[in-house]
């Protein structure tokens, strides 16, 4: 039998910034077993309010962009300054072994090592988004463990953008020259979302490549109407490997968390996403019940049966499910 878990005690723990608390809490709430339900709501509850003065970047970018370089980068920098920063970094997982590398603490060694520093890599698995299916409610648990910079990496394909985008404060592309998906930069998509812009591996004989891919992205955000709150997406060089550019990159986050919280908008922007989180919440809710039904498996399969076999359509099949949980419900 498992020893019963003192919830009040682990919450006061972590809240002290003890690390090991930090990532069994984590632990409980990434769970997926229904006897855990309880003390996940009752912890992420207990850290809801917890951060009023953390920042969430949120960092994507094409795989080869130095999206882990560039994260131990400023982690650094930020950690040396006293800054407490936790990074959740998310690895992509095997949709035939449903393996997943885990190796951001191997990249990052050595931002790992440094005591203001926290990083916990997870497995993406079958969320979609390249964010695992907890992110929202680990981010309030550093953010309760003292963190004051909560860096969010993604896998940077999919829908992982508009995942990370819908959790964080500011948004992050980090873009390099020569990969041939400048003149993307005049597409809707990816690059209207972020806040800002930064062509990483401005270095040696690439610098001016960078140069021109900056000059190509800045003509392009001209294209797209202001964003809310009144800020104009900068584009910026930077150095992950030479460390130029990041301090830089960091008083633009300032400045931009500055405007936003003057203008109102950093408040309002999270109390949407909290809003969007219980919608999110609600429907996994909803859809986990249904799948785990007893009486609807057996129904489900009955139904697949008759779609494989072009009995019925997909639709037909799936209005008769939903008409059949409501009646029940």
């Amino acid at each position: 039998m498992r020893k019963p878990r003192d919830l009040d005690h682990l919450i006061r723990t972590m809240k002290t910034g003890d690390r090991g608390a930090l990532a069994r809490a984590i632990t409980l709430v990434e769970s997926a077993l229904a006897t855990d339900a309880v003390d996940v709501r009752k912890l992420v509850e207990a850290c809801l309010d917890s951060g009023k003065n953390s920042i969430r970047i949120g960092i994507t970018g094409v795989p080869g962009a130095g999206k882990s370089t560039f994260i131990e980068a400023l982690g650094l920098m930020l950690a040396n300054q006293g800054i407490r920063v936790a990074v959740l970094a998310v690895d992509p997982s095997s949709r035939i072994s449903r393996g997943s590398i885990l190796g951001d603490k191997t990249r990052m060694q050595e931002l790992s090592r440094h005591e203001n520093a926290y990083i916990r890599p997870s497995p993406a698995g079958t969320s979609l988004g390249g964010v695992t299916r907890r992110t929202r409610e680990t981010i309030s648990l550093c953010e309760a463990a003292g963190y004051q910079v909560i860096l969010i990496e993604t896998v940077g394909v999919g829908q992982s953008e508009t995942a990370v985008h819908g959790m964080s404060d500011f948004f992050l592309l980090l873009k390099i020259a020569g990969a041939g998906d400048e003149l993307q930069g005049i597409k809707r998509g990816i690059v209207e979302m972020a806040d800002a812009i930064a062509i990483n591996k401005a270095e040696g004989e690439n610098r001016e490549a960078a140069n021109r891919a900056a000059t190509q992205f800045r003509q392009a955000l001209h294209l797209y109407p202001p964003k809310a709150g009144g800020w104009s997406p900068k584009v910026m060089l930077c150095s992950a490997l030479e460390g130029s550019g990041i301090e830089d990159l960091w008083t633009l986050i300032r400045e931009y968390t500055e405007i936003m919280k003057a203008s109102g908008w950093f408040g309002r922007k999270r109390t949407e996403q909290n809003l969007e989180w219980m919608r999110r919440t609600l429907e996994d809710r909803l859809v986990g019940r249904f799948y785990e039904d007893p009486a609807f498996q057996a129904a489900y399969a009955e139904k697949r049966e008759a779609v494989a076999r072009l009995e019925m359509s997909p639709f037909g099949a799936a209005e008769a499910l939903l008409e059949a949980f409501t009646r029940k419900g």
